[in-house]
């Protein structure tokens, strides 16, 4: 995508980011016990999370006592980590996910919350799989979070629906799929008593079997796949999956 910035959206959010997506909100526990059970079963027992971001679940997965890295192109959303955790020891490099790299190799490489379907399309979402397996040792798993669209998101008409309901935050996810294109257009509204807030967002999306066919041309196979963290099987009414793959 011409003139793409990835830093932007975490420029943009990085000081309300924690607020707009309280921890509690998104089974955070769930995803720490899920990606720390994998790292723990291998010996390096390390994760590399690909969009750092504030730091949600790599603060605590360091607290297990893992080996916990990052890449985020946003230094605002570095600050925030470090703000919650100046003493962790947990290294992050600055730049792209799709092609920055750090140090050593990771049981564990983790891309949630959507970020595997890069607005910039198919050509930058085989390079997210081309670099968590440049990371993964032998045997290491890729796990990935996104949603799923259902089939009443396909037909091109704007969809309403919940997001997040708190007691003082509501999101809203207004959005429109373009099945010529394979791009959602997404504008998130978050309703607080301080007023509203807006977020448009565009994504290439990918679905479940399609990503399938990125990993097994990195090297990768699938060996699970659930509807949350907490190991709900994946059926055909799930909106969203939990898909891990092993370097070959």
């Amino acid at each position: 995508m011409h003139g793409y910035d990835s830093a932007a959206y975490g420029e943009r959010l990085g000081d309300d980011y924690d607020k707009l997506y309280p921890a509690d909100g998104l089974e955070t526990d769930a995803t720490v016990d899920f990606l720390a059970e994998l790292a723990e079963r291998r010996s390096e027992r390390s994760v590399l999370e690909l969009g750092i971001g504030t730091g949600r679940l790599a603060i605590e997965l360091h607290r297990r006592g893992l080996r916990v890295a990052g890449i985020e192109a946003s230094q605002r959303m570095v600050a925030a980590l470090r703000d919650k955790a100046p003493t962790a020891d947990i290294n992050i490099a600055i730049g792209d996910y799709l092609s920055t790299r750090i140090a050593g190799s990771f049981s564990v490489v983790a891309l949630v919350f959507n970020n595997i379907l890069d607005p910039r399309g198919l050509p930058a979402q085989l390079e997210l799989f081309g670099n968590a397996a440049r990371h993964l040792s032998p045997g290491g798993c890729f796990v990935v979070e996104a949603f799923v669209l259902g089939d009443d998101a396909r037909d091109g008409s704007w969809t309403v629906s919940p997001r997040y309901v708190g007691a003082d935050h509501v999101e809203l996810q207004l959005a429109r799929y373009d099945i010529e294109t394979g791009t959602l257009e997404r504008t998130l509204m978050h309703l607080r008593p301080e007023g509203a807030q807006f977020v448009s967002v565009r994504d290439a999306y990918a679905g479940p079997a399609e990503l399938d066919v990125m990993a097994h041309v990195n090297g990768m196979t699938r060996i699970a796949r659930y509807a949350t963290w907490a190991r709900a099987p994946f059926t055909a009414r799930s909106r969203r999956h939990i898909s891990v793959y092993e370097r070959r």
